[in-house]
């Protein structure tokens, strides 16, 4: 039985994913414009920062549409489909849980930002 729901959700996945990534290329906001000595401030800023996520996850689409709404290029890694990056998401927050932002602080200490609410509040309270 449980092959056949697994089967069910990797068919309905396989599906929906596409119309999810046309719907996130169709609805890309604008980004934010800043003064060049501003955005390479963020820019800079931004080298400390990796989004964990999963391409077609609703919750990791809204992040990476506010990333774009704020001009942010953090960089993406895919937890699905990279093992490496699975496994280092796995070892620094405990879970496999996507979105999860890494936050590297200047200090050393690394920081792990689950849940997409909690990620777009504080990027949108560090960058917006």
């Amino acid at each position: 039985m449980k092959t056949v729901i697994r089967t069910f959700f990797r068919l309905l996945r396989t599906a929906l994913g596409p119309v999810m990534l046309l719907q996130e290329w169709a609805t890309r906001p604008t980004g934010l414009v800043r003064p060049p000595d501003q955005q390479r401030a963020v820019e800079q800023q931004c080298q400390s920062l990796a989004l964990y996520q999963f391409r077609t996850c609703p919750f990791c689409i809204k992040v990476r549409q506010e990333m774009r709404r704020l001009s942010l290029p953090i960089e993406q890694r895919d937890a699905q489909h990279d093992a490496s990056h699975r496994q280092a998401l796995q070892q620094g927050s405990g879970a496999t849980q996507v979105p999860c932002l890494r936050i590297a602080h200047a200090n050393g200490d690394t920081q792990w930002l689950k849940d997409s609410a909690a990620i777009v509040g504080y990027l949108r309270s560090r960058f917006g």
